[in-house]
């Protein structure tokens, strides 16, 4: 995995080409270790795949019987549960920093995003897909579960019904059907989705840093607000706001 800063913007690319950038457990520390290095000059995060696919999800070999990655999902499933799920919660902190405050994240997709790909894709803010990308969430299949902080988030996305037929039957979204039912931002052809992405960090990074982190806030947490909590948020976020205007004269 490659991380790399311009100014405000930081790139996280996935470099397992040859493997279609599938994810091990190194890989979510990895993305852990990325968000916990985060300062607050960042304001854009784009996550990306490098070669034909985004993301093949979870490499096989963590469920291949003498395969050396199988070895980490032996020791998981020898843990007594409790240990087992904060093991778990370490490798979902490599996706949920990528809506923390502060920063908007942004996932380039192109070709696959599977299982965990998928899953990745939908830790961020944002997703520009390319026409020909195509998204999925089969762990039901191999009798696991997502657990990589991709349902609440597909429920925000999608709604509880599409989100259940989507988990249970593990079938594919093209691109297509993934900007209709709100799950891509934008879908271009392949060779414009650098330029796509580019507009996309270049609008978010155009406001003052400030304004938009205030504004990201609101939008997050009306998801879960209610109207009165909402009210009351973008109440306080405004006077911030406002001192910050007047002390800045």
């Amino acid at each position: 995995m490659r991380a790399d800063r311009a100014g405000a913007v930081l790139t996280v690319t996935l470099d397992r080409p040859d493997q279609l950038n599938a994810q091990t457990a190194a890989t979510w520390q990895a993305l852990a270790a990325v968000g916990d290095s985060l300062d607050d000059e960042v304001r854009v995060v784009v996550l990306r795949g490098a070669g034909r696919s985004f993301s093949a999800g979870l490499d096989r070999g963590h469920l291949t019987p003498g395969h050396p990655l199988a070895a980490g999902f032996a020791e998981l499933v020898a843990l007594p549960a409790e240990e087992a799920q904060e093991r778990i919660r370490g490798y979902q902190a490599g996706f949920r920093w990528l809506r923390s405050p502060g920063i908007v994240s942004i996932a380039a997709v192109q070709g696959h995003a599977i299982g965990a790909g998928a899953q990745l894709a939908l830790a961020c803010d944002l997703r520009v897909l390319t026409d020909d990308a195509q998204l999925r969430l089969p762990e039901v299949t191999l009798g696991l579960v997502p657990d990589l902080t991709g349902t609440s988030t597909l429920v925000e996305l999608v709604g509880y019904a599409r989100a259940l037929e989507l988990c249970l039957t593990g079938r594919p979204v093209d691109a297509a059907e993934a900007r209709a039912m709100g799950l891509a931002n934008a879908v271009v052809p392949r060779d414009e989705l650098d330029a796509a992405v580019a507009g996309f960090v270049s609008a978010v990074c155009a406001p003052p840093a400030g304004a938009s982190r205030e504004t990201a806030a609101l939008i997050r947490s009306a998801v879960h607000n209610g109207a009165v909590a909402q009210d009351a948020a973008e109440r306080a976020a405004q006077v911030r706001r406002l001192h910050d205007l007047v002390g800045g004269r």
